[in-house]
């Protein structure tokens, strides 16, 4: 009896060591691609030249250190604004970009870039955001007069939806010469950030924490109108604010960076494989999958072709779909 308890007691000390050592893992993978972040780069900066070179020095708080600030903040929202849409729809392959909230903020920017071409950043945000909350709150009502016969439904509707969206954005800003200037600001490209021109992630990050708060009642929200009623819940007060916060999200990233392919879709599949469906749990894992992602393909892009630099969108576009074909055939199969 007494070796029992002894091997038990060990045990239990072990797997408590490695639930506290797990967090530890977590931070310690963000802090290396963190670091590998600040110090690769076209123009070598390393610990010696941050101490003896200002120039260095300059480039570090200038580029690199908002670069990887705005890698972790984008890569983190990004993922957590999957997580949410996924739960507020009930279906895993559903993220800003596959049901029209992408586009629906681009054609926002492209709203602000006729009528208010000298708008600050933010005021660029607000229209972004305006856009993306109308296409979304569109495409809501449109899944609920289609019958679901398949979870595939919802993620091509809203790619058709998106697509539609996506043309007359474009044929708008090919008849006013701007088709460059939307190309520029709906890649996902981290290499034009610089300090001064990323503080919007900043609010995209706040807005993101107020989704986490929330997580529990989005997740209620999905289960249905009678079940959400049922436990108190105002149904429409709940998809109004997630359709808020993922809206202000979306907008703020895609004025800020362009939004990555496939990260909100992919992310949070992953960590529902690994740990779970309960969204207050997963989502710190979640926002740190996401950072995780964006630090190691931005890096990927930026050493592949050294000192060219592979913009994010190629590099998280080629990985998201491999990803999501393995999904679904994981799914399907």
């Amino acid at each position: 009896m007494t070796v029992r308890s002894y091997t038990s007691t060990s045990q239990w000390a072990r797997a408590v060591n490695l639930v506290q050592m797990k967090p530890l893992l977590y931070c310690f993978v963000v802090v290396l691609l963190i670091a590998a972040s600040l110090l690769v780069g076209a123009t070598g900066v390393g610990l010696t030249s941050l101490l003896t070179d200002p120039d260095a020095r300059e480039i570090f708080l200038i580029s690199r250190l908002p670069r990887s600030a705005a890698l972790v903040l984008a890569g983190a929202s990004s993922a957590i604004m999957g997580a949410i849409v996924q739960r507020l729809v009930s279906n895993h392959f559903v993220e800003p970009s596959t049901m029209g909230t992408v586009d629906s903020a681009g054609f926002g920017l492209l709203a602000g870039l006729l009528f208010l071409p000298d708008a600050p950043p933010m005021w660029r945000m607000v229209i972004a955001a305006a856009g993306a909350w109308l296409g979304t709150a569109m495409f809501l009502l449109l899944l609920r007069s289609v019958p679901m016969r398949s979870p595939l439904m919802p993620p091509l509707l809203g790619i058709a939806f998106g697509g539609i969206i996506g043309s007359a954005t474009s044929f708008i800003a090919y008849r006013f010469d701007l088709m460059q200037a939307m190309s520029s600001w709906m890649t996902a490209d981290f290499s034009v950030v610089l300090s001064g021109r990323y503080e919007l992630l900043y609010v995209a990050g706040g807005i993101t924490l107020l989704g986490w708060f929330a997580a529990d009642r989005f997740t209620l929200a999905g289960m249905g109108d009678d079940i959400a009623r049922g436990l108190g819940l105002n149904p429409t007060m709940v998809l109004a604010i997630g359709i808020t916060i993922v809206a202000v999200v979306t907008g703020a990233i895609v004025v800020t960076v362009g939004f990555i392919p496939f990260l909100g879709l992919i992310v949070p599949n992953l960590i529902a494989r690994w740990r779970g469906d309960n969204l207050r749990r997963s989502l710190p894992l979640v926002a740190w999958l996401g950072a995780v992602m964006t630090l190691a393909c931005d890096i990927f892009g930026r050493l592949i072709f050294h000192p060219f630099d592979l913009p994010i969108g190629v590099t998280m576009g080629v990985l998201g779909a491999v990803i999501f074909l393995w999904l679904l055939l994981k799914r399907f199969g």
